[in-house]
């Protein structure tokens, strides 16, 4: 038998493979390492902060706005806590089907429905809003949107319980604005406005986001920069579905916080109680406007413009339908509830314009004061009648003024000289034609005619007439209310134009004084001290003399100097007022500007009744009880610092 040799199987070709396989599992892992090292060594600190991205986020903190205060230190605009919830649309939402379908809402959403007490019109308005974003998608389905605004505790309460069950809701505390006195100076203080898309693309560079109030009017406005302070943000850890979980040092890079900084509180000249006064005194009257100023400083003690309006409602504090609802109010009223009628609304002054006229007159050396002219009730001058108030007989300049003849300043104009140039030069020397500068509403500057303006505006002719109308105030002259209260102001002071000041100073949420704000001048008046004191006299004699045209409307111990006005209006038709109304919008308005005492005076005083007729019967009594709530004010305030009671108001004044 022969052995049969097998011959061992041939292993070269396994093993060629195998060491391309092993030379490959070789290189795999190689690359592996690298890539390890890599992620691991060569760029970790790049994907431990992507990581870090993920579960820290920064939380913005709101910043306090600063408070304004009165002179006294009341607190005339603060702010009081809220709480808003905002929701991540990507949260409550599922995406649109892979056919195109429409997105849905989830069991989140109808949860937090049913835990906020949602009415139905409202849940349908914020389902169509968050499903449109849903479907548009983008970065925007990611970002909060504002759901609810000024949340009661009860419902904060609820949905703070059911936190958990609710991710993607937020609960955030802000602060709104909140105006303890409602509509007690809402034009001097403005109100708040949300900052919208349109206005971040100008004001996303100076710190504001989509949501943030600004002021919007007044104050708020004005001294915006001041007020709103500087937003912070903290650093926290965040899960996978949004929920807030404990901070860890070893996760949270520094810095982890940077605390906000709070606005600047401001300091007014107003006294609150003295606007309360003024809004007391104009309660029987539909609209008009009053100011009080010092006459020494030029700071406002009261600025009131009516009708008034409640700041709170415009600032957000009740949602923004009732802002919606409030500006809507405010648009259709005829009565012009949103001009500020103290500076931005311009109106001829009326009588109270004399003074000047009769100042330049005086200073030019046009007239002797003792000299008198007769008064029938009426002039005529070429062929037109300019008429009187009525018959005063004869008349020289002191009779004229406090009983307000208006012949005896057409002759001025008509045999003495006094052209329209004079009145205009004087008037400027006095601030009209010129905004005050106050800034914190837009201001009208007004109207003082002279020649060359009135001959372009009637295609080259100037007729005496127009001279006429501008002695008494009237025609194209037109002041807005502050300006009159300056300008008496620097009659009762002896020619000194004031700047107007509203703000004080400016201090810390702690108290500190941050800057002061002394009075300044705008101009020094040359004058006759003889002929400023014919004026005061005159001004006197208005009120407390027989005849004068204030004189029935003087309360006792009001000692008071001034003039009244009743400023002719252009009737409007039936075809553009209701018929009801037309009685109303066709009559004068009534004026009255003085100072108070008349023998050192303290304040200047200037009222507006619009639409309000004869001035010795609507506006004189407004102001004789805003200066008796002053001198009442003022001895109170005496006495309190002298530990003492009140002295009895003081008999009325003498003349100068």
């Amino acid at each position: 038998m022969s052995l049969i040799v097998q011959r061992p199987p041939d292993t070269s070709e396994f093993r060629r493979r195998f060491r391309w396989l092993a030379m490959f599992a070789l290189v795999v892992f190689l690359a592996l390492v690298a890539r390890m090292v890599e992620l691991q060594v060569l760029f970790r600190d790049d994907y431990q902060a992507i990581a870090r991205e993920n579960i820290v986020r920064k939380v913005s903190l709101a910043t306090t706005r600063g408070i304004i205060r009165d002179r006294n230190g009341e607190v005339v605009a603060a702010n009081r806590p809220a709480y808003n919830v905002f929701v991540e649309p990507l949260r409550v939402t599922r995406a649109p089907a892979v056919d195109g379908g429409p997105a849905s809402l989830n069991e989140i959403w109808n949860k937090l429905v049913s835990l906020s007490g949602m009415s139905q019109e409202e849940r349908a308005r914020h389902e169509e809003r968050l499903l449109a974003l849903r479907q548009k998608g983008g970065s925007k389905v990611e970002q909060q949107v504002l759901l609810m605004e000024d949340v009661s505790r009860d419902g904060i309460a609820t949905l703070m319980t059911h936190a958990s069950e609710l991710p993607g809701v937020h609960v955030v505390p802000v602060s709104v604005r909140y105006y303890p006195h409602g509509s007690v100076g809402a034009h001097v203080l403005g109100y708040m406005r949300e900052v919208d898309s349109d206005m971040l693309v100008e004001l996303r560079k100076q710190g504001y986001a989509e949501g943030d109030r600004l002021g919007a009017s007044g104050v708020e406005r004005a001294w915006e920069s001041y007020l709103r302070g500087s937003r912070g943000w903290e650093k926290v850890i965040v899960d996978a579905r949004g929920a807030r979980r404990p901070a860890r040092d070893d996760v949270i890079e520094e810095p982890k916080r940077v605390d906000p900084i709070p606005g600047r509180d401001l300091r007014l000249t107003l006294d609150v109680r003295i606007q309360e006064a003024i809004v007391k005194a104009m309660r029987g009257e539909l609209a008009g406007a009053a100011a009080l100023v010092d006459v020494k400083t030029g700071r406002i003690l009261g600025l009131v413009s009516k009708p008034g309006y409640d700041p709170n409602q415009l600032s957000g504090g009740f949602g923004k339908k009732a802002v919606r609802d409030a500006f809507q109010k405010l648009l259709n009223d005829p009565l012009k509830t949103a001009l500020d009628k103290t500076v931005s609304g311009a109106f001829p002054p009326g009588s109270t314009f004399k003074p000047f006229t009769a100042l330049a007159a005086l200073e030019k050396g046009l007239i002797d004061h003792r000299v008198s002219s007769a008064c029938r009730g009426f002039m005529q001058f070429g062929r037109r009648i300019f008429r009187c108030t009525q018959s005063h007989g004869p008349t020289d300049l002191h009779k004229g003024l406090a009983q307000s003849c208006n012949v005896y300043f057409y002759r001025l104009v008509s045999d003495y000289g006094v052209t329209m140039d004079m009145i205009a030069e004087m008037g400027r020397r006095y601030g009209f034609g010129q905004r005050t500068g106050l800034g914190i509403n837009a201001e009208s500057s007004g109207r003082m005619p002279t020649r060359a303006w009135m001959t372009l505006r009637n295609k080259g002719q100037f007729r005496q007439g127009f001279t006429l109308n501008a002695a008494l105030g009237q025609g194209a002259t037109t002041v807005n209310v502050l300006q009159l209260a300056l300008a008496y102001a620097a009659l009762a002071n002896g020619g000194t134009l004031y700047q107007p000041q509203l703000v004080t100073a400016v201090d810390t949420a702690g108290g500190a004084v941050v800057q002061e704000f002394l009075p300044r001048v705008r101009r020094r008046i040359e004058l006759d001290p003889r002929h400023r004191a014919l004026i005061d006299k005159a001004l006197w004699g208005g009120v407390n003399e027989e005849g004068g045209t204030s004189h029935r409307a003087r309360l006792a111990g009001v000692d008071v100097a001034g003039k009244t006005g009743s400023a002719q209006v252009s009737h409007k038709l039936t075809s553009n007022q209701e018929l009801e109304n037309v009685w109303y919008f066709n009559r004068d308005h009534a004026w009255f500007a003085g100072y108070a005492p008349s023998r050192e005076p303290e304040v200047a005083v200037v009222v507006l009744i619009e639409h309000g007729g004869a001035g010795g019967k609507h506006a004189a009594p407004v102001a004789f009880e805003i200066v008796q709530a002053y001198q009442e004010l003022r001895a109170a305030d005496a006495a309190k610092a002298k530990g003492s009671v009140a002295p009895p108001a003081a008999a009325g004044g003498k003349a100068p």
